[in-house]
């Protein structure tokens, strides 16, 4: 009776793991998942064994508001989703991010600390008015190696919880002042510089004279 009880359990475990689903709330990207043939009905949900070891997902331009769910995407190293309506963006899982082209939404959140800095080339969050930062793991890198761009009104930070007005007011110390492509600033005016302060947060400032 054991043995048949033990026999039971094994047949079950594989079931059971193939079971594992990801949430996926919005129905406008659940449906490009199964026009990509990852998933099979709309049921806010997909096989998590399905999409776990996906390279590419290109879901631009389908009026997706929320991406909840790449979380499970684990393998992914580029992800074009431009010109829909997401308003946050975490990309906090996917270590092996090569090309990220988030631009035209509505994100006023975004995360890449994803611990590999040094493996993502190209990014695009342009044509976001309500991005004011975005968070990386090494500030100058993300300044100086990324291909593409951030609106005018944002920044790459280690942390952003506030606004910059409101880091500037705790009272933090400025320990360098660079230009776009890591230099020491010797004149100041009309052109962009990033202030970065002793807490790890920075700022994007144009001086005119």
């Amino acid at each position: 009776m054991v043995i048949n009880k033990t026999i039971f359990i094994f047949i079950l475990f594989p079931l059971f793991v193939f079971s594992q689903k990801t949430y996926i709330p919005d129905d406008a990207f659940e449906q490009a998942l199964i026009n990509m043939e990852l998933d099979d009905f709309l049921d806010d949900s997909v096989f998590t064994e399905a999409i776990d070891t996906i390279k590419l997902l290109d879901v631009y331009n389908r009026g997706i508001v929320s991406l909840v769910g790449i979380e499970d995407f684990i393998a992914l190293t580029d992800l074009f989703c431009f010109n829909n309506l997401i308003t946050e963006l975490d990309l906090t899982n996917q270590p092996d991010l090569f090309e990220v082209n988030c631009s035209g939404n509505l994100l006023t959140s975004l995360s890449i600390k994803n611990g590999n800095p040094n493996g993502l080339w190209y990014f695009n969050a342009t044509n976001n008015p309500n991005l004011s930062c975005v968070e990386v793991d090494d500030v100058p890198y993300a300044y100086n190696n990324w291909v593409g761009g951030l609106p005018n009104s944002a920044v790459f930070n280690v942390f952003c919880s506030t606004t910059q007005i409101l880091e500037k007011n705790r009272g933090i110390g400025l320990t360098n002042v660079i230009d776009l492509f890591g230099r020491d600033v010797v004149d100041p005016f009309n052109k962009v510089l990033i202030y970065i302060y002793d807490d790890g947060t920075v700022e994007k400032k144009i001086i005119i004279k």
